[in-house]
């Protein structure tokens, strides 16, 4: 039996019904919920991931911002 990340309740999936990706829900809080791993069963909350995506998106563009600055300094 799994533990919800977010509640620590207790989440009834059985390992032979999903595949990694399946999104699935915690019955308890609510929380969206994705299927990380099939063996051992492992679940994530999706605001977790688009959290770290929003944070990869973030040094991305800082990353693109540093370069055209380089970049105008070059040309000067």
């Amino acid at each position: 039996m799994l533990k919800c990340p977010k509640c620590g309740g207790a989440i009834d999936v059985d390992a032979e019904d999903v595949e990694e990706g399946d999104p699935i829900g915690c019955d308890e809080c609510g929380a969206d919920l994705r299927v990380a791993g099939v063996n051992p069963l492992e679940v994530e909350s999706t605001e977790d991931l688009e959290e770290e995506e929003e944070d990869d998106d973030d040094l991305l563009d800082d990353d693109e911002d540093e370069e055209e600055e380089e970049e105008d300094e070059d040309w000067k």
